[in-house]
C-alpha cells in the first residue's frame, strides 16, 4: 500500500485515508435502515445491538454488512478515486466480496459495517479487536482495544467536519457497549494531517508514532477514563 498522500486529503475529515494495514485485508433503499442483521462473531459481540448514537447530524448506527444486501454500494465507493487511492480496492465487485468475506468468514475479530446516519447508509467501517491482530506488534496494546477503520462514501459528506462526529460517536457507542475495553484505537498515515487533525477533534489523542509495513503511522487513542473530559 503506498503511504497516504497528505496532498489528495478531501478536506478536514481527512477520513478517506483511513485504511487497513495490509494484514486485514445493488444499493438498497433508505426506507429499509437499519435492517435485521445476523450476530457478528463473539470476539466482538454485535455492533447491530449497539443501538443508534445521537449526533448533531441525526442518530448514527454501525449496521453489520450483508454482501447480499450492501456489496453494490460498497463497490460504488470502493471505484470512487478518491477513495480507491488509500483503500486499494477498486475493481469488480468480486475484489470487494473478497476481502469482506475474508472478515464474515473469520472468528469475528473484524466485523466490517455500514455506517447509517439519519436513515442513511453513507459510510464504511471495519470494528477490529486490535489486541488480537498482527497491529498489536507495534504498539502495546492492552486486552480488549477495539480499533477502527473508515470511509465516508459519499463526496458530499467528506471536508465538512461529519468524520469528527462519527469518529466521536463511534467510540462512544464501543466504550459504552464493551466494559472492558478501555480504550479505542486507529492509525492514520502520520502524513495526512487532515486525519489526525479529525482525530484530534473527536478526542482521541495522538500517543505515539508507530512503523507499520506500508507506512509510517500515527496511533490515535480515544481513553474511556478521558472520553468526558475531551
Amino acid at each position: 500500500m503506498p503511504p497516504t498522500d497528505p496532498g489528495r486529503s478531501t478536506g478536514s475529515d481527512g477520513t478517506v485515508g483511513l485504511r487497513p494495514p495490509p494484514e486485514h485485508r445493488a444499493p438498497s433503499d433508505h426506507h429499509q435502515w437499519p435492517p435485521a442483521s445476523p450476530a457478528a462473531g463473539p470476539l466482538l459481540d454485535d455492533p447491530a445491538g449497539w443501538g443508534a448514537a445521537d449526533t448533531p447530524a441525526g442518530p448514527f448506527a454501525l449496521v453489520p454488512v450483508r454482501p447480499e444486501r450492501d456489496l453494490g454500494r460498497i463497490v460504488a465507493w470502493m471505484n470512487d478515486p478518491a477513495v480507491a487511492a488509500f483503500w486499494e480496492l477498486a475493481g469488480p465487485p468480486e475484489t470487494t466480496a473478497a476481502h469482506l468475506r475474508a472478515q464474515l468468514d473469520g472468528d469475528g475479530r473484524s466485523v466490517p459495517c455500514l455506517g447509517v446516519l439519519a436513515g442513511v447508509p453513507m459510510s464504511y467501517w471495519e470494528m477490529y479487536r486490535a489486541d488480537l491482530d498482527p497491529l498489536a506488534r507495534h504498539y502495546s496494546a492492552r486486552p480488549h482495544d477495539i480499533g477502527i477503520h473508515l470511509l465516508i462514501g459519499g463526496s458530499g459528506d467528506r471536508g465538512r467536519g461529519l468524520g469528527s462526529t462519527l469518529l466521536r460517536a463511534t467510540a462512544d457507542l464501543v466504550l459504552d457497549h464493551r466494559p472492558r475495553c478501555t480504550r479505542v484505537v486507529a492509525e492514520p498515515d502520520l502524513r495526512n494531517t487532515a486525519s489526525v487533525a479529525a482525530f484530534l477533534s473527536a478526542g482521541y489523542r495522538y500517543a505515539e508514532e508507530i512503523e507499520l509495513p506500508a507506512k509510517r503511522a500515527a496511533l490515535m487513542v480515544r481513553d474511556r477514563a478521558r472520553r468526558h473530559q475531551l
